[in-house]
């Protein structure tokens, strides 16, 4: 396994992982609410046999709200994981940016037309990158061939791998500086042209919102989602090392491999994301904000109806503007996004009408199938989730952020 592979795979899903939308709302509630959550907490429990330390999980939908936990919070202590845990979300964080975004586009304050070079002026240059070709829409839906700065090999030997994350971990991370790392490659490909997940679009967004507000893009989502939605256990941290309790504990191989020692990394300098990935929160709190966007509660209906028009990533999934859509094994879409960053790994999706919902982490990043857990909440059996494990569909490939 190259170090590129874990960077697809080992810290994270800080964004693409798994995210999906509901084209039929009326489908999304009937197999698993009719049957309860038996192949959800069944689901859960495979995934720490396979290795993942513990689990936490909330659904919502007409029968009312249901949390589980499987697993460990604390491989030393051996206490368990809390439904109300805290964690790192990280590429979830995407999706709360993408809603600043679309929402001074509403007040007027900004287009998505707009190019990247109107807003950071000779920040994207360099080995063919040119942000006077690139728009703001194209950083949120992943079109703009910009290179992302995660899957520079140095990066990920820093961050990734046991050695450089042990002395670098508490560095920080300037959003210029990730930005000029990127600029030392070439473009994926022609602004618009293709699709490929990049964390360094969203590193643009997050300085977009700060010049257009002329204040950090984290107080912007506090004041503009999180206090609006009473998300009392989200937050943007910035420079913060630690997870607010309740919470567990974060592990992972730090390595090429699934195998070998395992180490807490709950402790990290989340700047090495930024806004692609810096965030923390609980289920309950991002069932309640996906719940919330996807109802029109954030974006007027022409913001909404930007963000929810994807580009196609594979058969089964579209990326809107920091949301994702999937279509599920049973017939049945979500919205949401995935997400990654060391030692946890996220999943928050909800059906297009926003009734029913799942948000669930896992505190390990080497093992576990997070859209096993989705098909057994949402397709609602076991032989549902098998089928689509054992056909080989997968959801987007997760991404570090």
């Amino acid at each position: 396994m190259s170090v590129r592979t874990i960077r697809t795979a080992l810290v994270a899903a800080t964004a693409v992982a798994l995210s999906v939308a509901l084209v039929a709302p009326a489908v999304a509630a009937t197999p698993a609410g009719a049957g309860g959550h038996d192949a959800t907490r069944k689901a859960m429990e495979a995934a720490v046999d396979a290795g993942v330390p513990g689990v936490t999980a909330t659904a919502k939908d007409g029968h009312g709200t249901w949390s589980a936990t499987e697993g460990v919070g604390n491989l030393r202590t051996g206490k368990p994981r809390s439904a109300d845990d805290r964690y790192r979300v990280g590429s979830i964080t995407k999706t709360f940016v993408a809603t600043v975004l679309l929402q001074l586009e509403a007040e007027g304050r900004l287009s998505l037309d707009d190019s990247v070079e109107k807003w950071l002026p000779g920040l994207v240059r360099g080995n063919g990158h040119d942000g006077s070709r690139v728009t703001l829409r194209q950083l949120l839906n992943h079109t703009s061939g910009i290179f992302n700065y995660t899957a520079d090999e140095g990066f990920g030997e820093t961050y990734f791998l046991k050695d450089g994350f042990f002395e670098h971990r508490y560095d920080t991370n300037k959003p210029e500086e990730l930005v000029a790392l990127a600029m030392t490659h070439e473009p994926d490909f022609a602004p618009g042209t293709s699709w490929n997940y990049s964390n360094t679009n969203f590193v643009l967004a997050g300085m977009v919102i700060e010049k257009a507000t002329g204040r950090p893009y984290g107080e912007e989502i506090r004041a503009r989602v999180i206090k609006p939605l009473h998300l009392t256990a989200t937050s943007v941290p910035g420079t913060r090392v630690t997870v607010p309790g309740p919470s567990s504990r974060a592990y992972s191989k730090l390595a090429e491999t699934a195998t070998g020692p395992t180490y807490d990394v709950t402790k990290i300098n989340p700047s090495l994301a930024y806004a692609a990935g810096e965030m923390i929160s609980n289920s309950t709190d991002l069932t309640r904000f996906y719940t919330a966007l996807l109802r029109g509660r954030l974006l007027p209906r022409e913001q909404l109806k930007e963000m929810t028009t994807t580009v196609p990533v594979n058969g089964a999934t579209g990326y809107g503007l920091g949301l994702m859509k999937t279509e599920l094994s049973c017939g049945v879409s979500v919205w949401g996004h995935g997400g990654g960053i060391h030692g946890s790994i996220s999943e928050a999706v909800t059906t297009k009408d926003g009734r029913r919902s799942l948000a669930f982490n896992f505190n390990g990043d080497w093992s576990g199938e997070t859209g096993a857990v989705i098909e057994a909440e949402f397709c609602g059996t076991e032989q549902d989730t098998k089928r689509r494990v054992e056909s080989g569909v997968r959801f987007a490939p997760s991404r570090i952020g």
